[in-house]
């Protein structure tokens, strides 16, 4: 036996059994007696054996019948344990949620919603790969991949949903310039020390617009890189260099004049964040909560970016 036709077999086999009959069986379920005997005769004739006793009014079930009864109805059984555990899947938040998430985005916020997403829905487990890294969202099986990009997204097959716009901005402490002079111009910029988020390759370039929409883009070689947005923001309001951070992400520094903007004449490229995953259709209870859930936090600013 090899093909799935001959489950399907067993599967009427093992009801002809329970019903005590073809006409009973048939009835059950919607076909009729003589093609539900058809079915029957042509999973004795793949097996070899015998596996009913027919006369004109009563069957009966062979030896080899019944043994092959058991495992007949060991197979429904699991079969119907199998479309009970997707209905249920179907019905309410439970199971893995594969995610991926950059660090800035899940210290910032993203932690926050899945804790609580977790606490409302204790059935669901997560499992959160937070890396910088572009994942392969099909090849790696993930369910919701978080991104930051500058506009416009690339084209994809993936479904996308913008969750909101980050605002990067050069920012520097004061106490850097108690040792350099503020710039006034890119080539003064450039020779300033900088921090910076690390990337792949060894090209660092700030990629800036001037007030009248020019591009400016500013090649510069960091002191530090880091995949870890604190311990940027930390190195730079320690005067240790000038570097790029999302405006909500250093607002109360700003506020406070412990972290100043720097040539804000220039202005960075607003980047999206946004969340990938697989398709829209057939998300489960478990991915669709949690994109929703993640759609309310930036939506009531529970997450920065």
């Amino acid at each position: 036996m090899n093909d799935i036709h001959d489950l399907h077999d067993m599967y009427l086999f093992a009801k002809v059994v329970e019903h005590g009959g073809y006409s009973a069986a048939a009835t059950a379920l919607g076909m009729q007696a003589s093609k539900l005997s058809r079915h029957i005769l042509a999973l004795e004739r793949q097996l070899g054996v015998r596996l009913l006793n027919r006369t004109t009014r009563r069957i009966s079930v062979t030896e080899a019948g019944q043994t092959f009864y058991r495992h007949c109805a060991a197979v429904v059984a699991e079969a119907q344990a199998a479309r009970d555990a997707i209905d249920r899947t179907r019905s309410t938040p439970q199971g893995l949620v594969r995610m991926s998430c950059p660090l800035s985005l899940l210290q910032g916020g993203v932690n926050r919603v899945v804790s609580d997403y977790l606490a409302a829905y204790p059935l669901v487990r997560i499992a959160i790969d937070a890396t910088n890294r572009r994942v392969d969202v099909i090849d790696e099986g993930i369910d919701l991949a978080l991104r930051v990009r500058p506009p416009p997204l690339e084209d994809s097959d993936l479904a996308v949903r913008v969750l909101s716009k980050s605002e990067p901005m050069l920012v520097a402490s004061p106490r850097l310039f108690e040792h350099f002079p503020r710039p006034r111009s890119v080539e003064e910029l450039a020779r300033l020390p900088t921090l910076a988020m690390v990337r792949s390759g060894d090209k660092y370039v700030w990629n800036l617009v001037a007030a009248d929409g020019t591009p400016v883009h500013v090649s510069h070689t960091p002191r530090m890189v880091t995949d870890d947005m604190p311990t940027l923001r930390l190195a730079a309001l320690a005067g240790l260099g000038v570097t790029e951070l999302p405006r909500d992400q250093v607002q109360p520094e700003l506020d406070f004049g412990l972290l100043e903007p720097v040539m804000p004449e220039l202005g960075s490229i607003n980047k999206l964040v946004h969340v990938v995953f697989p398709s829209r259709r057939g998300l489960v209870p478990a991915v669709r909560g949690l994109l929703d859930a993640l759609v309310k936090g930036y939506e009531e600013k529970c997450c920065l970016a």
